[in-house]
């Protein structure tokens, strides 16, 4: 089954948030089709990359709520995901989520 769900994402730096939109597939946990909203990525590099970068965060919302989790960012390939431990949470709680 090819689930994903979009999802709002926010890099963490030591004075700004870089916020961007991508899709989690909820089968591998993989975040794909990162698009970020007022940062030039060709020109600036992807914030993972900066030596400010503290952490990355998603926001999964339905209904006017919202589920907040943690997402692992690869530092050499500026990958994101979210752990297998993670993703079950995801789960358990988009399900309450989506139920309301």
């Amino acid at each position: 089954m090819d689930l994903k769900l979009p999802i709002a994402i926010a890099d963490e730096l030591t004075d700004d948030v870089i916020a961007s939109r991508g899709l989690l597939d909820l089968a591998s946990g993989q975040i794909d089709a990162i698009e970020y909203e007022e940062w030039d990525v060709r020109a600036r590099g992807v914030p993972v990359h900066r030596k400010d970068y503290e952490f990355t965060c998603g926001t999964l919302s339905h209904g006017g709520r919202d589920l907040e989790f943690q997402i692992e960012v690869n530092r050499v390939t500026g990958h994101y995901s979210v752990s297998a431990n993670e993703l079950l949470e995801i789960k358990k709680k988009a399900a309450a989520l989506f139920k309301r």
